[in-house]
């Protein structure tokens, strides 16, 4: 097969991450998580303690910071973060840490730079607007806030976190609309993707839906 780059895009808890490792799998491509590298680069500063407005400080730790994919696991400077990243207090801060420019210019040049040596499906805000522009096909993935919602709630019972469905559906709809308006790169369906409406429909459903997308739009 030829090397081929797949980007997938669409709003918080839309499945982005769950359906394209299973694509991954599948497909014995590399799946590339650029929102696990956006958590943990808010982990580590919240670690820290830094002001998210202190640009300079932010920038240093950013520099300083190694983020790797593994075996789909995420280290943070050498330690696995694979748990703590999808914690609440890191997902309600995300959002305003990828909206700073400096954090989005080194992640998506380490993106780039992973896309280039083999074939990748990666997902996030703005793989098909920005990051992988060339992607030989691009999928927006969404869901409704409530649907969106659902899922996070039970993902986050079944790991024994005590979070109210309606903090979820606040957090959600504020991350729609920091990652909607922030000036760097907005998420935003590309003009040349295929929107892929989750609501509704299984995991199963889902992945062979983008499958078969991928292997006409790739010509495989």
């Amino acid at each position: 097969m030829n090397k081929i780059a797949i980007a997938i895009d669409g709003p918080a808890g839309a499945g982005k991450s769950t359906i394209s490792k299973l694509i991954a799998e599948k497909m014995g491509i590399e799946y590339i998580d650029t929102g696990a590298m956006y958590r943990a680069i808010t982990l580590k500063l919240l670690n820290r303690g830094v002001d998210i407005k202190d640009i300079q400080s932010v920038k240093d730790i950013v520099d300083e910071t190694k983020v790797e994919l593994i075996n789909g696991r995420v280290y943070l400077d050498g330690v696995d973060v694979s748990e703590e990243i999808r914690m609440p207090y890191v997902s309600s801060k995300v959002s305003d840490v990828a909206a700073i420019s400096c954090v989005r210019e080194r992640l998506v040049y380490l993106q780039r730079e992973m896309a280039k040596k083999s074939s990748v499906i990666m997902d996030g805000r703005d793989i098909g607007t920005n990051v992988l522009k060339d992607a030989q096909v691009k999928i927006f993935l969404t869901a409704s806030v409530e649907e969106r919602a659902k899922r996070r709630f039970v993902e986050m019972k079944n790991k024994g976190i005590d979070i109210s469905f309606e903090e979820i559906c606040n957090d959600i709809r504020n991350r729609d609309t920091i990652d909607s308006n922030r000036e760097i790169n907005p998420l935003r369906k590309a003009e040349d993707a295929i929107l892929v409406d989750t609501t509704g429909k299984t995991i199963q459903e889902v992945v062979d839906e983008i499958i078969s997308i991928i292997r006409e739009g790739a010509n495989l």
